[in-house]
């Protein structure tokens, strides 16, 4: 890990809150304050905080992909959520006396801590904001939900479907997709992690998918030529993610 300055590129995190309310330009403001200071920089499969430590900050990911797993004694590892720009680690996190799970970068990663402090400043002087991160939070379960009834009840396809459709869409959502695509570093054994499928299922069914024109996966990035279609065969419904700004009654004048 390493410290540096403060980085340059937009805070994600004021345009994925405003998916559920307009914020005003002093609460913008007090957003890009919040995680102006020196960001941690990551490298690939370098851990940001490991199961058993004690969290002292919310992370706040400016940049890159990471995931959150849980180690097996066995050795083996299931991937519970990926990590996405825009994206905070537990708002909550300071009740935990110890992590009870890990959290990775899968790309190089820019990563902002946030104080307690900090926060509680925020959550006790700006009520729009609190209930915006509040959405946040809740879509956040919302995708836990998720991830356990693709990984109970749907079949190889529609699983892995179900998870691009998921991880495109939340891109699109703050304004990282192109068209039809994305970056997409996910190897096929992180697939494989997230999905409870192995490897060797996992390659089989992306093929199928890219058989059927659904999806092409090629030099680190996804595209979906039919996004209606990809979301049919894996029966992915958006409501989960509430992106149909939901708390446009308390939305900002200014």
């Amino acid at each position: 890990m390493t410290l540096v300055g403060t980085l340059s590129e937009p805070n994600l995190l004021i345009k994925k809150l405003e998916l559920y309310t307009r914020l005003s330009c002093r609460e913008k403001a007090v957003l890009e304050r919040l995680s102006a200071g020196p960001v941690r920089l990551y490298q690939p499969r370098e851990s940001i905080i490991r199961q058993g430590e004690p969290p002292e900050v919310v992370n706040l990911f400016r940049q890159g992909w990471a995931c959150r797993f849980k180690d097996l004694p066995n050795g083996r590892r299931q991937v519970v959520s990926f990590l996405l720009p825009g994206d905070l680690c537990d708002l909550n996190v300071f009740v935990l006396r110890q992590m009870d799970h890990s959290i990775e970068a899968i790309t190089a990663v820019s990563v902002a801590p946030i104080a307690r402090a900090e926060f509680e400043m925020i959550t006790a002087e700006y009520p729009r904001i609190t209930q915006a991160l509040w959405w946040d939070a809740l879509v956040t379960n919302a995708i836990q939900r998720e991830w356990t009834t693709n990984i109970g009840q749907r079949d190889a396809g529609a699983r892995v479907g179900h998870l691009l459709c998921e991880l495109f869409i939340r891109l699109r959502a703050v304004g990282l997709t192109t068209g039809s695509s994305c970056a997409f570093p996910l190897t096929q054994a992180l697939i494989s992690e997230a999905t409870g499928l192995t490897n060797v299922h996992v390659n089989r069914t992306i093929q199928r998918l890219r058989t059927l024109g659904l999806v092409s996966i090629k030099e680190r990035r996804l595209a979906i030529p039919d996004l209606e279609a990809l979301m049919e065969f894996s029966m992915f419904e958006t409501n989960y993610l509430h992106l149909d700004h939901e708390g446009r009654h308390l939305d900002a004048n200014d």
